[in-house]
């Protein structure tokens, strides 16, 4: 039983090891808390695109130019503010035919362009992509949901993480019949946000897409602690 529980602990500090690869020498556990706070989407950020294929170069840059300065006066228009829209630079990529014999033939051009729109009222989200859809743009690259008040969440969610990781370590030590002294090294990195995103949805079947106003958010936190014991 000893060999095997030495054998666990080592396999277990082996895996902390990357999270916090300062040991220190003297007595420590080890901890690392996990906190996570729930918020109701109240904005959206969407990707659309148009893509055209034409038989030159200049037809196919001029089809999406006229669809996305289309969509944009649209936008603006509804009272979206220049700001919260960026519009890419043109993507420009010849197309060919390829018979069973003979080389390559160029059959026209392929062109597209994309746009990003902020909603910061959530309702307004369908109006803004029927929008797209009546501008001509032929693509929906994905719908993101977040929340206004994202640090005051991640602040919810890091206060978690804190509290976990004491309990974990009070615990731990009461369990192993030790005390602990004080904190020796707290490591945090800041998380990535978890926004709620469907990707990748057809503009003439949004029927879906009105599931976002039953959708929540959760953002999480984590922190990673070395608590000194009684030697």
């Amino acid at each position: 039983m000893k060999y095997a529980f030495c054998m666990t602990s080592l396999a277990w500090c082996l895996a902390a090891a990357p999270t916090l690869a300062t040991v220190p020498d003297f007595p420590h556990i080890v901890t690392t808390g996990y906190g996570e706070a729930i918020a109701t989407p109240d904005m959206a950020e969407f990707s659309v695109r148009v893509v055209q294929s034409e038989s030159s170069a200049e037809q196919a840059k001029q089809a999406v130019d006229k669809v996305v300065e289309a969509f944009l006066a649209q936008l603006v228009k509804r009272g979206i503010n220049r700001e919260d829209i960026q519009s890419s630079n043109l993507h420009l990529s010849p197309q060919y035919n390829y018979p069973e014999k003979g080389q390559a033939e160029l059959s026209g051009y392929r062109a597209s362009r994309s746009v990003i729109v902020q909603v910061h009222a959530l309702e307004k989200l369908n109006d803004t992509l029927d929008l797209a859809m009546q501008s001509g743009i032929n693509q929906v690259d994905y719908i993101r949901l977040k929340v206004k008040e994202q640090d005051r969440y991640q602040q919810l969610a890091r206060k978690a993480a804190i509290e976990d990781a004491k309990a974990k370590a009070i615990s731990l030590a009461m369990g192993f019949d030790q005390q602990l002294e004080r904190i020796w090294k707290v490591e945090y990195r800041q998380p990535h946000s978890q926004p709620v995103v469907m990707r990748n949805m057809a503009i003439d079947s949004r029927a879906e897409s009105k599931g976002y106003q039953d959708s929540s958010i959760v953002i999480r936190d984590r922190v990673d602690v070395i608590y000194q014991m009684n030697d």
